[in-house]
């Protein structure tokens, strides 16, 4: 595995997770309580043995690039390898522009690549939870001596119109390739993770072909290289969506939850700030819940996931929902069905999610939020006795003067006022000069 790269495709924006990735990307948002999504592709890094990790960012890399620093959690903060964060760059005689998708964001950080003495390349998506040993994975690759090998899974004829699906023979090599298909021809989908040897991947690669599944693989199989696929059968969960995110949180809590974050063999690395251990008050009750370290529970939690710092006052109901870092509840107030972003302050009294789950979809965004769930932005407000219904967004920010009413009904929004800046004057230059 020392022979082996990892490159994790981080930048993206994740738009089907509405105000959850609209100040940060899809990869930095937490996950789990205490964890970010990118920490599961990081950690199966390292608990594979591959510690020389390239990062590639692009949409909102603040956070992102705040919560890997120099890769100590991960123990990747080393001058010889370790993990490098790269973000896009404008090199001369070339037109500034974003990556045009994965295979375009890897090639243009191909002379990072090349710097490496790796021979093999395994490139990895930094936005799914899952927990994959890689090293099976790369064994397979060199064994077949493959130009590239793929891993692939079952996934419900439903969700396959969204993913690459194909067809292996009997030595797995890979014989058809549909890139989202309208009718799908079968259930094995691409999980969007590729080993490549690095002769392949700077052969293949080139301006013409932006993604990896929609064109690199495609052009691969016409050109006669040789492609296999990995089949993977272990825990695996795109969190593309509200209700997929919602629902893999809420999975954590089962007796026996698939996705086991308590498996010493296989921990999942994060960067964890020193805070006081939790504290469970007198009149607290907590059922079915987790609560990271740092929060203070007085009032009553049900089915949830508490970050660390969150804070629930005497008589205040939290019930089947995700509470973000350092969010307060304040005494009486309910979050129902709810997930809370960072730093919110749900005002005493105030009742988040209200009325039947069925209820109208957000008019805002009917496709992201249509399943009950009402989503509150960071370091956002709900006023003492306010009421909000299902599938109601209030974005990042939103203040006590921003509401319009205290009774935002299902399907609802609340936007932070917009702030008109006036234009400064422009000084004549003997008066600017005199005002030194």
């Amino acid at each position: 595995m020392k022979r082996t790269m990892a490159v994790i495709l981080a930048g993206g924006e994740g738009e089907r997770l509405s105000i959850l990735s609209s100040v940060r990307a899809k990869p930095a948002v937490p996950f789990g309580g205490k964890y970010r999504i990118i920490d599961f592709t990081l950690s199966n890094c390292v608990n594979s043995d591959i510690d020389n990790v390239l990062v590639l960012t692009q949409y909102n890399p603040h956070s992102l690039n705040d919560h890997i620093g120099l890769g100590r959690p991960w123990d990747l903060d080393r001058s010889n390898g370790g993990v490098k964060l790269l973000q896009p760059y404008i090199s001369r005689g070339r037109v500034a522009e974003w990556y045009r998708g994965t295979a375009d964001a890897v090639l243009r950080n191909m002379n990072v690549i090349e710097r490496s003495p790796a021979d093999t390349i395994v490139v990895l998506a930094g936005d799914h939870i899952y927990k994959m040993d890689y090293q099976p994975f790369v064994q397979a690759h060199r064994r077949h001596r493959a130009d590239v090998t793929v891993a692939v899974r079952r996934v419900p004829l439903a969700d396959a119109s969204r993913m690459g699906i194909l067809a292996m023979d009997d030595s797995d090599r890979v014989t058809e390739w549909q890139e989202k298909p309208k009718q799908p021809k079968s259930d094995l989908a691409s999980m969007g993770v590729y080993v490549f040897s690095k002769r392949s991947l700077r052969r293949w690669l080139n301006e013409d072909l932006a993604d990896f599944g929609g064109n690199v693989i495609p052009a691969m199989l016409e050109g006669g290289a040789r492609v296999f696929g990995y089949r993977y059968n272990g825990y695996w969960q795109d969190v593309g969506t509200i209700q997929s995110y919602w629902e893999t949180n809420m999975a954590l809590l089962e007796d026996r939850p698939e996705l086991d974050l308590y498996d010493p063999e296989w921990i999942i690395h994060t960067r964890s700030e020193e805070r006081a251990p939790a504290k469970v008050g007198a009149t607290a009750q907590i059922h079915r819940s987790m609560i990271s370290h740092g929060c203070q529970i007085e009032g009553t939690v049900v089915n949830s996931v508490l970050s660390p710092g969150v804070r629930v006052d005497v008589g205040a109901v939290v019930r089947d929902s995700i509470v973000m870092f350092d969010s307060v509840i304040r005494a009486g107030a309910v979050v129902d069905r709810a997930i809370l972003d960072k730093e919110v302050v749900v005002g005493q009294g105030a009742i988040v999610g209200e009325g039947p789950y069925d209820g109208p979809p957000n008019r805002a965004e009917p496709g992201r939020l249509n399943t009950g769930i009402t989503v509150v932005g960071k370091q956002s407000i709900v006023p003492r006795g306010a009421r909000l219904g299902r599938n109601v967004k209030i974005g990042g920010g939103v203040k006590n003067s921003d509401y319009k009413t205290r009774v935002v009904k299902a399907g609802g929004s609340v936007e932070p006022a917009t702030v008109v800046r006036k234009p400064r004057p422009v000084r004549e230059p003997s008066e600017a000069a005199s005002a030194g």
